[in-house]
């Protein structure tokens, strides 16, 4: 009896060891591979208080050419740039400047560019203005996406007053972008049901960009949305009427289809130097990964 119940009590300890070691290998390899602060986690914001800046497009309609309106005559053929965690840490943009000569070139036609959030390291105010510097040099739109990163320490005060909302939406000509706030790793019903309404709304094109993926490559990639209720919804709600969904936050590149819907993530900038170019014609879309 003795050594059955030394033996069950032994096989606790074991459980607990295996359980322990287990959620610390996994925390630090998120840790790792999103490049986290930890301590910022700690002081991170609300989704619901975010989604009340929706109709604040301060960054957006502040630019000269207010850029929630310039892409009106956009047509059936066009490129544009997405490019995801930059992670611009005391204003250090680790090069991301080149990209005004990718923009600039004639041959690639860009109209637009999309940056998939964790623009910022820790949201701060220095590294938004040098966020805010670049684009304003680039000569052509630049819609942000917020990431978890970028509300870190409690800076969401910074995003709400240099940039404003999260998830809005942008007409182009023939395109729809819809923009959706996932830095917490899920939308919320009042988003989705945003983009329920959004979408029956659409134009010929559409793309949506967010920054947490639906999808992973397997079960050691843990970095998506965290609901699969939502993520169903999400699928549900684009089938046959998105073009493709981008995102981010996991700094890997990888691709899905459902509901003939193209689902591709896209690899981090602030390491790998990547970027996605969009090519849009009459005949259907192509991208690329490229390098800087």
């Amino acid at each position: 009896m003795v050594k059955q119940f030394s033996k069950l009590k032994l096989n606790r300890r074991s459980v607990t060891l295996f359980l322990s070691v287990f959620l610390l290998v996994s925390t630090l390899f998120v840790a790792v591979s999103c490049n986290q602060d930890l301590f910022g986690l700690f002081a991170s914001n609300d989704l619901d208080e975010r989604l009340k800046e929706r109709d604040n497009l301060k960054f957006l309609k502040e630019r000269k050419q207010d850029w929630t309106t310039s892409l009106s005559s956009l047509g059936d053929s066009y490129s544009f740039i997405v490019i995801a965690d930059t992670h611009i840490e005391g204003g250090n943009a680790f090069g991301l400047e080149k990209l005004e000569d990718v923009v600039k070139t004639p041959e690639l036609d860009i109209r637009f560019v999309v940056v998939l959030g964790d623009i910022t390291q820790t949201g701060a105010e220095q590294d938004i203005n040098t966020f805010i510097d670049i684009a304003d040099k680039l000569g052509v739109p630049c819609y942000p996406v917020i990431g978890n990163h970028d509300f870190y320490f409690g800076n969401w005060h910074v995003w709400r007053d240099k940039i404003g909302s999260t998830n809005y939406r942008i007409d182009a000509g023939k395109t729809t972008l819809l923009i959706l706030d996932s830095a917490n790793s899920f939308f919320g019903k009042d988003q989705l049901d945003w983009l329920e309404r959004e979408i029956k709304k659409r134009n010929d094109r559409v793309f949506v960009f967010t920054h947490s993926p639906l999808f992973v490559t397997g079960p050691a990639n843990m970095q998506q949305i965290t609901d699969p209720k939502e993520r169903a919804r999400v699928v549900s709600i684009l089938r046959d009427k998105c073009d493709i969904m981008f995102m981010g936050h996991s700094h890997r590149n990888y691709y899905n289809k459902a509901g003939n819907v193209e689902y591709v993530t896209i690899e981090d900038y602030v390491n790998k130097k990547s970027y996605c170019i969009v090519k849009v014609t009459q005949n259907g879309i192509e991208f690329s990964i490229e390098k800087l």
